[in-house]
């Protein structure tokens, strides 16, 4: 069609809008700083919001031959395992939303992206220094490119937001996140148990379910990077939690070096995060905690209403377009995924007693009161009955 785009960042948002640009026929590449995927991450969960998209992209079937599709999300207390509350998934998410909820591997979805677009998309190893005069895309040796379109996907520290944007700072949660990876034993759960101050997550991921990714959620007395690969301690890791469930003892004490810790960070929710010939996705322009697993599902919704728009009209009228259907609805899920960081985090004690209460009548956290997030469909808008 004529029109020629650069992304920035080949990660989820990046491969997923490349994939969907090519799919809408738009000349497309991706220009990525490391020196190739590599194994960045560990898990992530992908609500049917999310692998909706993916499906149709194409990947459905490669999604189901390495994806688990969990039976159910199960909260649990911190102290002694009882549960809180627990809501079907699989059968129970595909009759509701038309779509499964999966959780993956991260490089295996990664690995699945990459090999749905044309070879020589990605281009290693360039990593971008900024954005001038709105199309010209400078890399840090100094070479430079020019594209009709430019499309930042290069996370929360986004070089082409900089370049084009006024700057705001991130905003650090004062939490950080330990990742760990195990052999897994368990059943196609996903398991929170929700305590004073922190809070841990695990699920099964991984071909066959082979691996346990475990994220455990720890107040902060230092200002971490935000990374995922700044290495971590097992034996403070395990203080955190020191005193928690048999359970939660039983899975620390299967960890072992190496273990990563990263800090958490979002920012405000941007009034604005396009240009008449640039734009962004994922945390590049709406970094969010991680207490709703909504990141990768965001950044994948993002895709598929930028490849949309600009299938339709010209760049400017295009990027117009997709950020006003994208702005209210991530800034929602930003917001709540912040105030989740309160409400996960409560000390035992009468607010803590209601959350636990709304938590088992299905008022929170629940298909029910998620149905306005899985539910919606970019690519058509909310779905009629959710």
């Amino acid at each position: 069609m004529g029109v020629r785009i650069i992304v920035a960042g080949g990660g989820i948002g990046g491969l997923t809008t490349a994939l969907a640009l090519v799919r809408a026929g738009l000349d497309v590449r991706v220009v990525e700083r490391a020196a190739g995927f590599g194994e960045i991450g560990a898990g992530v969960q992908l609500g049917p919001n999310a692998t909706r998209v993916l499906d149709s992209l194409g990947l459905g079937e490669a999604l189901r031959d390495t994806a688990v599709e969990p039976v159910a999300t199960r909260f649990l207390r911190w102290a002694d395992d009882s549960v809180l509350t627990e809501w079907p998934l699989a059968g129970q998410v595909r009759a509701r939303f038309g779509a499964p909820y999966y959780t993956l591997y991260r490089p295996d979805l990664i690995a699945a992206l990459a090999a749905a677009i044309p070879a020589g998309t990605v281009s290693f190893g360039r990593q971008v220094a900024a954005v001038e005069d709105g199309r010209t895309v400078r890399f840090a040796d100094g070479a430079t490119e020019t594209a009709d379109v430019v499309v930042g996907a290069d996370g929360i520290h986004s070089a082409v937001r900089t370049s084009t944007l006024p700057e705001t700072a991130p905003r650090f949660s004062g939490m950080c996140a330990y990742r760990a990876l195990l052999p897994n034993d368990t059943e196609p759960v996903v398991r929170i148990w929700l305590g004073p101050g922190r809070h841990l997550v695990a699920y099964p991921v991984g071909r066959g379910a082979r691996l346990l990714n475990v994220v455990c959620v720890a107040p902060a007395d230092d200002w971490p990077d935000e990374s995922w690969t700044a290495p971590g301690d097992v034996t403070r890791l395990r203080e955190h939690f020191d005193g928690w469930s048999p359970e939660v003892r039983k899975i620390l004490d299967r960890v072992t070096e190496p273990v990563y810790r990263w800090g958490l960070h979002d920012r405000e929710p941007l009034p604005r995060w396009s240009t008449p010939t640039t734009t962004l996705v994922g945390d590049a322009c709406h970094p969010m905690l991680p207490f709703l697993a909504q990141g990768g599902a965001q950044a994948i919704e993002d895709a598929a209403v930028l490849a949309a728009s600009l299938a339709t009209a010209g760049p400017a009228e295009a990027l117009q377009r997709y950020e006003a259907r994208r702005l209210d609805r991530t800034a929602r899920i930003q917001r709540q995924s912040w105030g989740n960081n309160v409400s996960y985090h409560l000390p035992d004690g009468p607010e803590q007693a209601r959350r636990d209460e709304a938590l088992a009548g299905g008022a929170i956290m629940s298909l029910d009161a998620l149905s306005w997030l899985f539910g919606h469909d970019v690519r058509v808008g909310d779905r009629p009955g959710v």
